[in-house]
């Protein structure tokens, strides 16, 4: 009696369970359909989003092209823009957009040049570099780099003094690869140069007693004829920018002769380490107000 009746509660248990299974499954299928349908119709949605932004894509790259060819061919311009309706909301959206993905690339390229100037050229096959230089605060020359991006990177047209190795300067620096690399070295022999003529120019403004005896188109040797006080001596001063790119001075050499010693003492020697260390124009007003030159 008791096997039988334990195996009756199994079985009851047992029809209990599916009994409960079929209850949950029952009011779950409508709800799976639900779902289902759901999905399909945010698949469908998303279907109609990408065949309109293939579309509007395809717009932007006309309109792109309209705009890079502007400069030169205005009238392909104005046949391409004529076949959309010209009155359209969505035509002067895509107008903004195309303008905004043209803006975002000539940053994207004036962020990988190191933020120099830049512009496109010949319909967007090149671009023309802007080379800005600068001395003590002071904005002076610009000069401009024109290079073509197609088939390969070659300067096409510039402006940099010939005195410049721009060739060298491409080649060292691996124009192909590295154009920052180039652009970095160019503007550091630039702004060197501008540098020395700046201080050259200062030298002339401002000590009218000192003789400037001798200098080049590079300014990478100037001399100088300065006249001690004391004694009225002149004293013979060159100055050698062996290094284009900066501006001071990696050798100093004083001549007297009416005092072959003088170039030795302990206070021209000073002067020679000034005049290492500081620009000339100021290096000469400090050795002026102590009194070592007129």
């Amino acid at each position: 009696m008791e096997g039988i009746s334990t195996k009756g509660v199994l079985s009851h248990l047992s029809l209990l369970e599916v009994q409960a299974r079929s209850r949950k499954t029952r009011p779950e299928q409508p709800s799976r359909v639900k779902e289902l349908k759901a999905k399909v119709e945010a698949l469908r949605i998303q279907r109609e989003q990408l065949k309109a932004e293939i579309e509007t894509h395809k717009n932007l790259q006309k309109l792109r092209a309209s705009m890079d060819k502007q400069s030169t061919h205005e009238e392909e311009e104005e046949e391409e823009e004529e076949e959309m309706d010209e009155d359209s909301e969505n035509s002067e959206l895509l107008r903004l957009m195309a303008r905004h993905t043209q803006l975002e690339d000539l940053l994207h390229a004036h962020h990988i040049i190191g933020g120099y100037d830049v512009i496109k050229t010949s319909q967007g096959k090149g671009v023309c570099v802007s080379l800005a230089t600068a001395y003590e605060g002071v904005y002076l020359e610009t000069y401009n780099v024109e290079i073509d991006l197609k088939p390969r990177l070659r300067i096409s047209r510039h402006n940099i003094p010939p005195f410049i190795p721009l060739d060298s300067l491409a080649e060292q620096s691996n124009l192909q690869a590295e154009v920052r690399t180039f652009l970095d070295a160019l503007s550091k022999h630039l702004n060197g140069f501008a540098g020395r003529r700046q201080q050259l120019k200062l030298v002339k403004e401002l000590h009218k007693p000192v003789e400037v005896m001798e200098s080049n188109v590079l300014c990478s040797i100037l001399v100088m004829l300065l006249t001690v006080p004391t004694v009225n001596t002149a004293v013979l001063c060159t100055l050698d920018y062996t290094d284009p790119t900066r501006c001071l001075p990696t050798r100093v050499h004083f001549e007297c002769k009416a005092n072959k010693a003088l170039p030795e003492s302990p206070e021209w020697k000073k002067n020679s380490s000034l005049l290492m260390e500081t620009p000339v124009h100021k290096a000469l007003m400090t050795m002026r107000k102590m009194g070592n030159i007129l």
